[in-house]
């Protein structure tokens, strides 16, 4: 039955209980949203690529994230836009589950890269002596390409869906086609699927949190434990940065995931903003967070604009 759903088309309706007199308004800003994180992901990955310098594990990691950041939104947010400027909300059976993998695959990507970052900055603060002979480019490279496979991989299984016959209902209460809210659209049972991609969701979210909190842990130990007060200040504003990135990630991710868990119930405007919330607001706040934040990145920003501007005066 599955494949008489492949005429089948999806409308996003994105927040139901926006009032239309909003729509060019909130449209504008979606468009500058995405306009401001194209511009300042493809900014911070250009620059870490161009300068030599930055080639250390760390920055590659940040381009990484910051290519996927970029990615996520040009997948998403044109389309969404679209619904509002020419009214081209529908999408295609086949490309609703085209965005759906990309969409869990960058998102599972994400994870996976912050806990490799976890990682380095587990090894910068707590074995600093050994850092450069652990976190080589080569370790970096192979752990960065693992992520990008185990990604790929296991969002393979929310193809499962594709199994499912859609026949009715068709509005997708959401800015982007995902797992959850395509599969309340079956004329089928899914309770199978729901199972399977509910273990997906322990393996791709919560495992990497798990390792980034226990890995934290250790290091917010070993900081405090540093007998100079210089010392574990600036070991943990090195680490704020990071802090900062994972808790706009998936602090909403886990909340959501919690509330479907228990069936708490609150309303789909809510629902779709703190999708919204976890899947756009970190690609906007990342390169403000590691320019800012980030020494080395910070300085290089610096020294072109300073040579920007005596080249030309």
């Amino acid at each position: 039955m599955a494949n008489r759903s492949y005429g089948f088309e999806f409308e996003l309706i994105g927040f139901p209980g926006l009032p239309p007199s909003f729509n060019v308004l909130f449209s504008i800003a979606m468009f500058i949203l995405y306009n401001i994180t194209l511009v300042s992901n493809g900014s911070v990955m250009s620059l870490i690529i161009m300068t030599e310098k930055l080639h250390q594990p760390l920055y590659l990691m940040i381009a990484s994230l910051a290519f996927s950041n970029l990615f996520f939104d040009t997948v998403t947010l044109p389309k969404f836009i679209a619904k509002y400027w020419f009214d081209g909300g529908r999408i295609s059976f086949l490309g609703c589950f085209i965005q759906m993998y990309f969409v869990h695959f960058l998102a599972g990507f994400d994870g996976y890269i912050l806990m490799l970052m976890a990682f380095d900055r587990y090894i910068a603060i707590c074995k600093p002596l050994r850092y450069s002979s652990i976190v080589t480019h080569r370790v970096s490279m192979v752990a960065s390409g693992t992520a990008w496979l185990v990604a790929a991989l296991l969002t393979l299984l929310n193809l499962l869906t594709l199994n499912h016959f859609f026949c009715g209902p068709n509005k997708i209460i959401n800015s982007f086609c995902n797992t959850s809210t395509v599969l309340r659209l079956a004329c089928d049972d899914v309770l199978a699927t729901t199972e399977t991609l509910l273990m997906i969701v322990l393996v791709s979210l919560f495992l990497p949190l798990t390792f980034i909190i226990l890995s934290y842990a250790v290091i917010i130990l070993s900081i405090f434990s540093l007998n100079h007060s210089k010392g574990w200040r600036k070991a943990l504003s090195t680490c704020t940065t990071h802090w900062i990135v994972m808790t706009l990630f998936y602090l909403p991710r886990v909340f959501l995931y919690i509330a479907n868990y228990v069936k708490l119930a609150f309303s789909p405007d809510l629902n779709v903003f703190l999708i919204f919330l976890h899947s756009y607001f970190p690609h906007l706040a990342n390169p403000i967070i590691y320019c800012l934040r980030t020494e080395e990145i910070k300085r290089t920003v610096v020294n072109i604009f300073k040579s920007k501007i005596g080249f030309e005066m």
